[in-house]
């Protein structure tokens, strides 16, 4: 990935973070791609990984500032609270994967 554009990147990274990474709500499995939240994920990871500080410390702040509406907008959640750990783990690997190849 190494001369690869920007775009480029954002578009691969976000179909990495939509399909492997879900919201459990009630033991339902709602992914990334499907709840429309993973380019938003993939753009704001996306710094973490330009200044090659993924960690998981920073990856959950990152998760902790985005918000996500629930009941029509009546309440917001913050993404990690949304998160199961396992996703969390998986979400750390796709972008050290990532911070690796570029």
């Amino acid at each position: 990935m190494a001369q690869v554009n920007t775009t480029e990147i954002l578009e691969s990274l976000a179909a990495d973070i939509g399909e492997n990474v879900y919201i459990d709500i009630a033991k339902w499995h709602l992914y990334l791609s499907n709840a429309k939240l993973h380019t938003v994920v993939a753009e704001k990871m996306y710094p973490l990984l330009i200044s090659k500080s993924v960690n998981e410390d920073q990856v959950v702040q990152v998760l902790e500032s985005i918000k996500v509406k629930i009941g029509g907008g009546r309440r917001e959640l913050a993404l990690i609270d949304l998160l199961p750990l396992q996703c969390q783990v998986s979400l750390v690997d796709i972008l050290e994967k990532y911070q690796e190849e570029i």
